[in-house]
């Protein structure tokens, strides 16, 4: 997806904001007319019934028939995918969308080719309902059927042309590299190569720090609480931004100089999800305290560093050119002799083994682990056993 930053003018802000919560507003209600079916109930309607029935509450509605029929009609079409994503395991549940967190719309046909370009530097779009807008050509326009157009917490415009990227080309070497994404290194090569995702600064992070100190002491809904806010959403998205781009570069020079990309199949999703409180056997009744604080600290790193991302990309680059790997004992097995054990991790950045004495940096003989996609089989030939609870401290670790 090729996507351009759009400014449009106040008025034209106004304009895209409402046609956001109409889209908004047909999203919502479509998912709660599907949320309450039940097995004795007929089923839900679907996609063509459902733009008679938009139809139908255009007629009704002035304040919708206002609105652009082409983005509401979108707003179905985008649900009714998301059902069948959802039925067929790839995506989650749809949940509402929200005011000031999920604006935007989709515009699809002779709709979108309306362009013109004004200079060398600048283009202009025709939004329906809303006219021409500008946005920085900072790339060649890509030749799209549809387009998305989106507002950030920051409050900055994006334009998204709905394009599939030409994947990178295989060097042809048969050069294969492992990936070991970490929380204090981003990414740790088998060649020896460390990269480390930006992030905020050390004087953005105290900002940050004061900003949201002021934030809790402002009142509800006043406009000191929104003006402090916005300067929140402005740091986390410098932060996304570097991260993005950090992302698209190695992702880049990772299909540019390898021909086969073997990472570890990780479940974000589910390293990153709350834990269950503990119970204190000191106390009966309460559980023990800080547990769920230094679990978040480890989602804020793990996330902060991109992980999913990354992988995501590399197979838009270098498609069915990365492998995906079992993480199990990667980073507790020798790459060397094949040894397996716990002991061998000193700590977080060294790894010694206790059967042949190999030292050398924890994530990058994980990352050799990985390359050779061995760790498993060289569990085998030494067997360790290990108990259940320290796999998935392996994978926080990682």
């Amino acid at each position: 997806m090729s996507r351009f930053r759009m400014y449009p003018t106040p008025a034209q802000q106004a304009a895209l904001l409402e046609q956001c919560g109409h889209a908004r507003y047909v999203w919502n209600l479509t998912l709660e007319q599907w949320s309450m079916w039940t097995n004795d109930k007929e089923a839900t309607p679907n996609f063509a019934e459902q733009c008679r029935q938009l139809t139908e509450a255009r007629a009704a509605l002035g304040w919708l028939r206002a609105g652009s029929q082409t983005v509401q009609q979108q707003a179905l079409r985008d649900f009714d995918q998301a059902v069948k994503n959802f039925y067929a395991g790839t995506h989650q549940r749809p949940t509402w969308r929200k005011a000031g967190l999920n604006e935007g719309f989709r515009i699809v046909g002779g709709q979108a080719t309306r362009i013109v370009r004004l200079n060398r530097k600048w283009a202009g779009i025709n939004v329906p309902k809303v006219g021409w807008v500008r946005f920085r050509m900072s790339r060649a326009v890509p030749d799209a059927k549809s387009y998305r157009v989106t507002r950030d917490r920051a409050g900055r415009w994006h334009l998204a042309f709905a394009v599939i990227p030409t994947p990178i080309p295989a060097p042809g070497t048969g050069e294969v590299v492992g990936v070991d994404r970490g929380v204090t290194v981003s990414a740790a090569l088998s060649t020896g190569e460390l990269l480390i995702c930006p992030g905020l600064s050390g004087r953005e992070q105290t900002r940050l720090k004061h900003l949201q100190r002021r934030l809790s002491r402002c009142r509800r809904d006043s406009k000191r609480r929104q003006r402090v806010k916005a300067a929140i959403a402005k740091l986390y998205a410098r932060a996304a931004d570097r991260r993005k781009d950090w992302v698209e570069k190695t992702s880049t020079d990772l299909a540019r100089r390898f021909d086969v990309i073997r990472v570890e199949d990780l479940r974000i999703m589910q390293m990153i999800r709350r834990p269950k409180p503990k119970p204190d056997p000191k106390r009966p009744g309460a559980y023990l305290p800080n547990r769920r604080r230094a679990k978040a600290g480890l989602n804020r790193g793990v996330l902060a560093n991109g992980w999913g991302l990354l992988v995501q990309r590399l197979e838009h680059k270098a498609a069915r050119r990365v492998e995906r790997v079992n993480p199990a004992f990667t980073s507790q097995t020798c790459s060397v002799c094949g040894h397996c054990a716990p002991d061998n991790r000193e700590n977080q950045a060294v790894f010694r083994c206790v059967a042949c004495g190999h030292r050398a940096n924890a994530d990058v003989n994980a990352a050799v682990n990985i390359a050779a996609g061995r760790a498993v089989s060289a569990r085998r030939e030494t067997p360790v056993r290990v108990s259940p609870k320290r796999e998935p401290q392996h994978a926080t670790s990682a």
